[in-house]
């Protein structure tokens, strides 16, 4: 098992940014948004399962969702702080 930070790059901070409609964020392409949607409505059993395939994405929605300071810290990832 690894315990390495999932990396989030700028366009996926962007993209989440837009998903949770905060500034900063532009939307992306459809499979993307449609993938952002799914991990943001996901059960924690499916959200480890996508994570395993798509862990920016997965940690950038749990950001997001679940981080006090989720949407700061993609916004400087962004570069939109």
């Amino acid at each position: 098992m690894s315990t390495m930070t999932p990396v989030i790059t700028e366009e996926t901070a962007r993209h989440v940014l837009w998903t949770f409609d905060a500034q900063g964020g532009y939307r992306p392409g459809t499979f993307t948004q449609k993938l952002l949607e799914l991990l943001a409505y996901a059960d924690p059993d499916n959200t480890v399962k996508l994570a395993a395939s798509f862990p920016g994405e997965a940690e950038a929605v749990r950001l997001a969702k679940y981080d006090r300071d989720g949407i700061a810290r993609l916004k400087k990832i962004a570069g939109a702080a």
